[in-house]
């Protein structure tokens, strides 16, 4: 009986442990699905607030605005690019290596011209735009490079998947069809050979004529015979004889 209740408070501690670990990975998922929501919504205020800012803002705001609006567009474009290519192509872990490293610099000068979109001195800011314009442009060159590189490889493989297909395909076209041959190349059955001439009389027969014999005559029935006496039985009555009056 003690065994008995120890098997089933095992149980009900491993159906409880169970319990609490799916609760922790739902709680889990559900947390990190509603900070995906807020990063994303966040990301998209943030993109249309730098948008309205490069259209409503004259001068070096403005174009801060244009700067990080352009980084951050390029950079999430080769990010979203990349993590979906290498997961079918692992030769792309080494890119992707190679981004986060470029990421780095991005987050760095994108730090940088937010910071400068509340500097108050405009001439400073000035004269910085040309040098954070050529780092801009040197960071969103590199990861349109590799975002590129990235879809021309997997067109590429693409491509040569389908030349294959075709070919495999065409291979298979031709077996099914193999019984269409073309007229030229079909042969001829060969003539039957010639009967050989024996005299005028079988010259122009090709196959023997089969000898001819006399019907066998029809062999006679026998007669009918008559039929015998009929047989009585004791239980039959015997015929009364008739009245001569």
């Amino acid at each position: 009986m003690e065994a008995v209740i120890a098997v089933f408070a095992l149980l009900f501690v491993l159906l409880l442990g169970l319990g609490a670990y799916a609760t922790v990975k739902v709680v889990g998922a559900a947390k990190r699905g509603v900070d995906r929501g807020i990063t994303q919504a966040r990301r998209t205020v943030e993109d249309h607030t730098l948008r309205a800012k490069s259209f409503a803002q004259p001068g070096a705001a403005g174009e801060l605005a244009q700067l990080r609006l352009t980084l951050r567009t390029s950079m999430r474009a080769t990010q979203d690019a990349l993590h979906a290519a290498v997961a079918e192509d692992a030769s792309l872990k080494e890119s992707l290596g190679l981004f986060e490293r470029l990421s780095a610099h991005g987050h760095e000068l994108d730090d940088e011209l937010k910071r400068l979109e509340s500097e108050p001195d405009r001439t400073a800011l000035a004269e910085r735009l040309p040098e954070l314009r050529e780092r801009t442009e040197r960071i969103t060159r590199s990861a349109d490079s590799l975002r590129w590189a990235a879809r021309d490889r997997a067109r590429r493989f693409a491509e040569d998947d389908l030349d294959t297909l075709s070919a495999q395909i065409d291979v298979e076209a031709g077996a099914l069809r193999h019984w269409a041959t073309p007229p030229e190349s079909r042969t001829t059955p060969p003539p039957w050979p010639e009967a050989p001439a024996a005299d005028a009389a079988t010259a122009g027969q090709t196959w023997p004529e089969t000898p001819q014999s006399s019907p066998a005559p029809e062999p006679t029935r026998p007669a009918i015979t008559p039929p015998g006496p009929r047989p009585t039985y004791p239980w039959q009555k015997k015929p009364r004889p008739e009245s001569t009056t």
